[in-house]
């Protein structure tokens, strides 16, 4: 003997699965769109990735303030509408923007972006290593002008 159940009562059970698996709400008007990104560290760079389905390189925007990286941009809502049957809409649309605070040293000159797919890469190259600079200490009279920089002040016994 099979078992029938009616769309309604199916219809309501499917609604508290997803907003038991979502957390909450599932009307995409009331979540922000906030797209996932990775961020991977190689030798000589560091690899932003931002999945942006839908979008094209027009609809996104990369700045450097400051010392921090921002992207931004939007993605339209595409719906449709329906006289009867089931709809739903969970697919997040609207502006987002990102930022990150970029190591000290980076040449923004030097970023690059490649957009593929719907996948924004950003290419962050990482500073150069500051290395440290030997001061050459000189024998009194080797100055080239006579003049012999001298320290002031009294060292004192600790």
């Amino acid at each position: 003997m099979a078992l029938l159940m009616k769309p309604e009562p199916f219809s309501r059970e499917v609604d508290r699965l997803f907003d038991a698996f979502f957390g909450g709400e599932t009307q995409a008007s009331a979540r922000r769109w906030v797209p996932p990104m990775d961020l991977v560290e190689a030798e000589d760079h560091f690899l932003l990735k931002a999945d942006l389905p839908g979008l094209s390189e027009d609809d996104v925007s990369i700045e450097v303030q400051d010392g921090t990286l921002s992207i931004s941009g939007e993605r339209s809502a595409e719906h449709e509408a329906r006289e009867g049957g089931w709809y739903r809409v969970e697919r997040s649309f609207g502006s987002f923007s990102r930022s990150l605070t970029l190591p000290d040293g980076v040449d923004s000159d030097a970023i690059s972006a490649h957009f593929d797919r719907g996948v924004l890469e950003v290419r962050i190259p990482k500073p150069e290593e500051r290395k440290p600079r030997r001061v050459q200490i000189k024998a009194a009279g080797d100055s080239a002008n006579g003049d012999t920089p001298t320290l002031e002040g009294t060292a004192q016994d600790a």
